[in-house]
Formats: C-alpha cells, structure tokens, sequence
C-alpha cells in the first residue's frame, strides 16, 4: 500500500458516478476502501474478468442486502472501524436503512460522513432526480457555456458530477478527516453538485462583479469570445486551440501565424474580436493539426492540438508524465495529483461486485464464520 492516505479507512456504499468517483481518488491515494455493493442473491462468478467501470478500481467490493437488518447490522460494524463513510443516495434514504449518520456515529464517534447528492440535504429540490446537467444549469454554469447566438453546450458531465461532485466530496472527507484527527470527533460532510459547481464559477461571478463578464455568452475573453482563446478548424478538419491571454503569449502567437501585431487592432479591442476570428480561422485552415503543431512546438504561444481519448495518452508529454497508465490491459488515467514521498498508485482493476467477502471482511475484522452464515442466509453474496 502506498499513498499519503494509506491507513485510512473508508466505507463505501455504491452508488453512481460522483461518489464511485470520490472514492476512487481516496483509494488511488492510498486509502483502503471496502465498497458495499447491491446484493444479487447469487455467488459472483470466481472466473469472471474484471469489470471495467474504472471509477470502481482499487479497492475490494463486498455485496451486501442492505434491506435485511443482517445486513445493516454488518455496515454498522463496519463503520465502527472506518475513518469515513460515503455514500450517493437520495436524502433519507440512508437512514430509512439504519445506516444513516446518527446510527453509524453512535458506533464510532469520530466517524466521517460522506454525503453526495446533486441538490444537497435540505432546501426546496433536496428529494427530486436530477442529473448534472440540471445541477449546473441551476447554479449558472451551464448558461455561460456556449458560442454567441447558440445554445449552452452540456460540458459532458465535468463540472457537476466530478468536478463539482465528486472531486469536493473527496476534499470534503480529507479535511474533516484532518480535523477528526485534531478533536477526535467526525462530522457529516454535505456535498452537492448545485453547491461545488457554483463553487467553481467564483471566477465567472468575479468577473461579472467587476463588469468586464457580459451575460451574453461567447461574448468573453475565456468563452471563445476572444480570437486569441479559440479553437480553430484546421486543413485536414481537425482542430487546434489557443490561449494566449498574455501580451508576450500573443505576440508569440501572432509571429507563428506570420503575423505582424504592430499592423493589427490592439489585442484587447472587443470591437474587432469577430473580424480577427475570422482571420485567423482563415489562416488555420491553411495547415494541418500536425503541421501547426510542428509550427509552435517549443514557444510560448500557448497553442496546442485538440487530441481526442484516444490520442491523448500517446502524446509526448503525457507519456514522460505517466499521466495516462495501464492495468490488467486497460489504459486509464493515472492517480493525480502527484505526491513526492508516498505516491498514489492503481492497486487493482475494477472489481466484479461482490467478489471480495472473504477477503475485504476479513481485513476488516468480520469473523470468517459470521461471513460463511451471511452468505448462507443471502444477506451477502
């Protein structure tokens, strides 16, 4: 084990996309994460490969009837022995199981308890479904997303489910867990999609604060307003994109399209943006992805080729990184962020659900006759 969070235990109750995300980033980071997964009332098939959903790898899975008093009795006992638990159910349905916060911390005082959800605990919306692209449309996100004139584009689900979803949730948990450390108390962490992806648009609203953000979208210096922020076609129908936001980046931009600046409008004149756009979008198309990229390799013109999935993980610098890694034969990417003296690592590919009772209760302290009777009763897999 490794990781600057090994020793950390973290129980998790499966969910979808932001918490499996969540813990993910735990476990890469060294925490031992045991993931309570949906009972089948079948054995999971000892042959069977991996499954491949790699927001799951890294830790083992147990699965586990939460409806049978059986089974909320073996989460209790399991998060007697946790540092955090995590859960990404709707609210109240945790504690309809007898597995909630108070029933859990009545066990184990100094217990961390993860909650995500995309409309948080409490306030008007807190039960309705949604997904991120409602979260961010609610929060404001969504609207400044898009080209002028246009619809607001869905930024796939980053910025609600993971970035504002998951990846504050994992915040959530290390900092309360700091602070357990400190009073030896834990507390309930409330994180919800609404919430961290608002929290991401602090710039926007800045900016908007200080009047330099027009509401009207595509309009901006950073929402492809701007001829130097910009992804630009090129001539085998690829795409390159450029952020040279500063004056020596842009002069630098500027010497790689063979353009001379003492000719041009100022660089920051919004009323001829449009008319540089198209200017430059003429001067792209005369080139290849590859070619422009050969063009400004080794400048500050902050300009770089659109890769697709499947071409990022062979680019140069992210091959010298180790950015993108492979396990069991699957390439996905790597832990992040970097630690110098106790790094993250994949430990393991994603397991099939249910696979590890022996295994994952037994490192946690479950007695092998008491799992031998679960698994008799089908209260576990």
């Amino acid at each position: 084990m490794s990781g600057p969070l090994s020793g950390v235990r973290v129980l998790e109750l499966a969910g979808i996309g932001p918490a499996p995300y969540a813990c993910m980033v735990l476990a890469d980071a060294g925490a031992d994460v045991l993931r309570i997964d949906r009972a089948s009332g079948h054995a999971p098939d000892p042959e069977a490969p991996p499954s491949w959903d790699l927001l799951n790898r890294g830790r083992r899975s147990v699965a586990v009837d939460l409806k049978r008093p059986e089974g909320a009795e073996l989460v209790l006992d399991l998060a007697a022995q946790a540092d955090a638990l995590v859960e990404g159910w709707r609210p109240g349905v945790a504690e309809r199981l007898g597995i909630g916060p108070e029933d859990c911390r009545a066990r184990n005082r100094a217990l961390v308890y993860g909650r995500m959800t995309g409309w948080g605990q409490q306030g008007p919306l807190a039960d309705r479904a949604g997904h991120d692209i409602d979260y961010i449309a609610v929060s404001g996100a969504l609207h400044a997303i898009g080209r002028r004139g246009e619809r607001p584009v869905p930024p796939l689900n980053l910025v609600g489910d993971f970035g504002g979803g998951g990846m504050l949730l994992a915040f959530g948990v290390v900092a309360a867990l700091f602070e357990a450390g400190r009073s030896g108390e834990g507390q309930v962490v409330d994180a919800a999609m609404v919430d961290g992806s608002a929290s991401l648009m602090t710039m926007t609203y800045a900016l908007s604060a200080l009047g330099v953000w027009n509401d009207e979208r595509g309009t901006n210096l950073l929402d492809t307003g701007a001829h130097f922020y910009e992804v630009y076609e090129t001539a085998d129908g690829r795409w390159f994109a450029v952020g040279a936001i500063e004056p020596q980046f842009y002069a630098a931009l500027l010497r790689g399209l063979g353009l001379d600046g003492a000719e041009l409008p100022h660089q920051n004149d919004r009323s001829q943006w449009p008319a540089m756009k198209e200017r430059f979008a003429a001067i792209f198309r005369t080139k290849t992805r590859d070619e422009w990229e050969a063009v400004f390799a080794g400048t500050d013109a902050c300009a770089a080729p659109v890769l697709s999935p499947l071409e990022a993980p062979s680019h140069p610098h992210l091959r010298a990184r180790g950015t993108f890694v492979e396990v069991a034969g699957v390439v996905q990417p790597g832990p992040a962020p970097r630690f110098s003296r106790t790094p993250g690592a994949v430990r393991c590919p994603p397991p099939v659900p249910g696979r590890d009772a022996e295994a994952g209760l037994g490192a946690w302290g479950i007695d092998p006759q008491r799992v031998g009777a679960l698994r008799q009763a089908k209260v576990v897999d």
